[in-house]
C-alpha cells in the first residue's frame, strides 16, 4: 500500500461521465462545469455556427459543421480543490459503441433529462450499461426555464423506466417564464433564478421570514411550493449514501444548464457523494487503487486528433499505483516492456503533458498501431482487466469504393476507425464485401467523412438486409463447424476474427437459436 500522500491524492479525485438522450443539454452542462472549474472562460455556442465558437468538448470538423458531439471527450479540471476527470459522451444520432464503453472507465454517472420530454429511449439503453457495474447515478433534470412536465410525473417515470429510486435534493419553483429557482431540501436554501439585483441570490429559510420569500417568488407560488415540499418530503425517503453507491437510488437536481443554474448543486454533490477511484476486476484478482504498483487499461482509441501528424491516441484509465514520466510499463497482451516518456491529459482537443498521474486519472498515450481497446498495462504482473465489452450493432450498411483500386487503403482506414469504436467492420464468409455496424445512424456519415478527410478515400454506403447481430460461441468445436457450414450465408468475421451471425429479421434469429441450442448467441463480446 501507498503512504498518506497517495491516499490524499485518491480522496481528491472524482471520475465521472455525463450521459443523456440527444439534445437534453449535455454539452452545455459540460461547458458550465468547465466554467465553474475555470478551465475555460467563454462558453461555446454550439448552434451558432456563424459565431466561430464551439463547445470545448467538440473538436472534430464534422462536429463543428453539424453542431453535435461525435466523439467522447476527456477533460480534467479542478473544483473546490477536487480534481474532476470528466468524460463527455456523444448524445446525438452519432451515438457510438464508444459511448457505451466509456461507462466502464468511470466511477459515477451524471444523467441529464429534459424536463419537457422526460425519460427517452437512449437514456434507457445507457442506464442498462451502467447496470453492468452498478455505477452510482446522479440525475439532473434540465431546461426548467422552458415549459416542463410536472416534477413528480418525471420522477415517477424515472422510477418506472430506469428502475431507480428517486431522492429529490432540490425542488423547482414553477417552470418556463415563471421559473423562480429551486429549493435545496437538504441545505434548506432557496436559490433564486436570475435575481441579479440581490447581493445574494439565495436565502436561508431558517433566517428569513415567510413574507420575505413570498415577496420574491409571489404568494400563490410560495403556497404551492410549500405544499409540494411537504408532500415530497413525506413520500420520498432520505438520501442514503450506501444505496447510492450501489446504484439503487439516484439524487435528483433541477435547473437550467443554459442559464448556468443548478450546476453548482450537481458539482457539490459529486464532491460529497461520488466515490473516489474504485477497484477494477482482472482475470485473476481485484486490483485496488491503493496498491503500490501501476496498472491501467485502455478503453478508447482516437485516430487523427491532430491531422498534421496523423497520430493515434490511446486513452488509459489508471487503476492503481502512480504514473511518473519515463516509467517502464509492460504491455501485457504483446508481452513487451515500453518506456512511457510522453503521457498527457486533456481538455477536449488540447493536450497537456504530465509528469505524474494517479488512479482515476485518464491519460493519453501515443499509439503506433500496437495498442488496442481492452489492453492492460502493468509493472510486470500478468493480468488482464475484464468487463470492457464490444456491443452488438443496431444498424448495418454495406460500404464500397468509388475507386475500386483503393481497397487496401479502405480496409486500413476502417480497421483504425473500428479500433476507436466508431463502427464495427464485418467480413462475410462467402464474399469480399465490407459491412459496417453501428449503434447510431450518424456514425456512417462520420465514417464516410473521416475516410475522405483523413485517408483521402471516397466511399459510399447503402442499406443491407441485416437487422440484428450476435456473436457465436460454443464449447463444442464440431457444433461450430456444422453451424458455419449450414448458415454460411449469414455469417461473418469481425476485426478480431470472431464469428458473428448477421440476422435479416428477429424471426430468423429466433428460429436459428431454437434449432441450435448448443450454440451461444451473445449481444456482447469481451475485448
Amino acid at each position: 500500500m501507498f503512504d498518506v500522500n497517495h491516499e490524499q491524492e485518491l480522496s481528491k479525485r472524482r471520475t465521472f461521465a455525463i450521459i443523456s438522450h440527444p439534445d437534453a443539454g449535455k454539452t452545455t452542462i459540460t461547458e458550465k462545469m468547465l466554467l465553474f472549474g475555470k478551465a475555460i472562460h467563454v462558453s461555446g455556442t454550439i448552434k451558432g455556427r456563424g459565431s466561430g465558437k464551439y463547445a470545448k468538448s467538440d473538436w472534430m470538423n464534422i462536429e463543428k459543421e453539424r453542431g453535435i458531439s461525435v466523439t467522447t471527450s476527456v477533460m480534467q479540471f479542478t473544483y473546490k480543490n477536487i480534481l474532476m476527470n470528466l468524460l463527455d459522451t456523444p448524445g446525438h444520432q452519432d451515438f457510438s459503441e464508444d459511448t457505451y464503453r466509456i461507462l466502464t472507465a468511470v466511477d459515477c454517472c451524471l444523467v441529464i433529462i429534459d424536463a419537457a420530454k422526460g425519460v427517452e429511449e437512449r437514456t434507457k439503453k445507457l442506464i442498462d450499461v451502467t447496470r453492468i457495474h452498478n455505477t452510482p447515478i446522479i440525475t439532473f433534470i434540465n431546461k426548467l426555464d422552458r415549459d416542463s412536465r410536472e416534477p413528480i410525473e418525471i420522477l415517477d417515470e424515472i422510477e418506472k423506466e430506469l428502475k431507480l429510486n428517486c431522492i429529490p435534493v432540490s425542488w423547482p419553483m414553477s417552470c418556463g417564464k415563471n421559473f423562480k429557482g429551486v429549493y435545496h431540501i437538504y441545505d434548506k436554501i432557496v436559490d433564486l433564478y436570475k435575481y441579479k439585483f440581490f447581493k445574494k441570490n439565495f436565502l436561508n429559510l431558517d433566517s428569513c421570514s415567510d413574507n420575505l420569500i413570498d415577496d420574491y417568488i409571489g404568494t400563490d407560488l410560495a403556497v404551492h411550493v410549500r405544499q409540494e415540499l411537504e408532500l415530497i418530503t413525506n413520500i420520498y425517503p432520505k438520501f442514503n449514501k450506501e444505496k447510492f453507491l450501489r446504484g439503487i437510488i439516484t439524487p435528483i437536481f433541477f435547473g437550467s444548464a443554459l442559464g448556468n443554474f443548478g450546476i453548482n448543486h450537481v458539482l457539490d454533490s459529486l464532491i460529497k457523494w461520488a466515490p473516489s477511484p474504485l477497484y477494477r476486476q482482472s482475470d485473476k484478482r481485484k486490483v485496488n487503487p491503493q496498491e503500490k504498483k501501476f496498472t491501467g487499461f485502455i478503453f478508447k482509441i482516437q485516430a487523427n486528433m491532430d491531422l498534421k501528424h496523423r497520430d493515434r491516441i490511446a486513452f488509459m484509465r489508471i487503476v492503481s499505483g502512480q504514473y511518473t514520466k519515463g516509467m517502464k510499463l509492460k504491455h501485457v497482451r504483446i508481452k513487451k516492456n515500453i518506456n512511457i516518456s510522453d503521457a498527457f491529459t486533456f481538455l477536449a482537443g488540447d493536450r497537456i503533458s504530465i509528469n505524474k498521474a494517479y488512479p482515476g486519472d485518464v491519460i493519453g498515450l501515443h499509439n503506433h498501431g500496437t495498442i488496442k481497446i481492452g489492453d492492460t498495462f502493468t509493472q510486470g504482473e500478468e493480468i488482464k482487466f475484464i468487463g470492457i465489452p464490444s456491443f452488438a450493432p443496431e444498424i448495418f450498411r454495406l460500404i464500397y469504393l468509388k475507386n475500386p483500386l483503393k481497397q487496401k487503403q479502405l480496409k486500413k482506414g476502417l480497421v483504425q476507425l473500428s479500433e476507436e469504436g466508431t463502427v464495427q467492420v464485418f467480413r462475410p464468409i462467402l464474399n469480399n464485401n465490407l459491412i459496417l455496424g453501428a449503434i447510431g445512424i450518424l456514425q456512417f456519415d462520420v465514417v464516410i467523412e473521416r475516410l475522405r478527410l483523413e485517408y483521402s478515400i471516397d466511399a459510399v454506403y447503402k442499406k443491407v438486409n441485416i437487422i440484428l447481430a450476435r456473436w457465436i460461441k460454443s464449447d463444442n468445436h464440431h457444433s461450430i463447424y456444422n453451424f458455419k457450414k449450414k448458415y454460411s450465408t449469414y455469417l461473418a468475421y469481425d476485426t478480431s476474427n470472431s464469428l458473428i451471425y448477421l440476422a435479416p429479421s428477429i424471426a430468423n434469429l429466433n428460429i436459428v437459436m431454437t434449432q441450435n441450442s448448443d450454440i451461444f448467441f451473445d449481444k456482447t463480446r469481451e475485448q
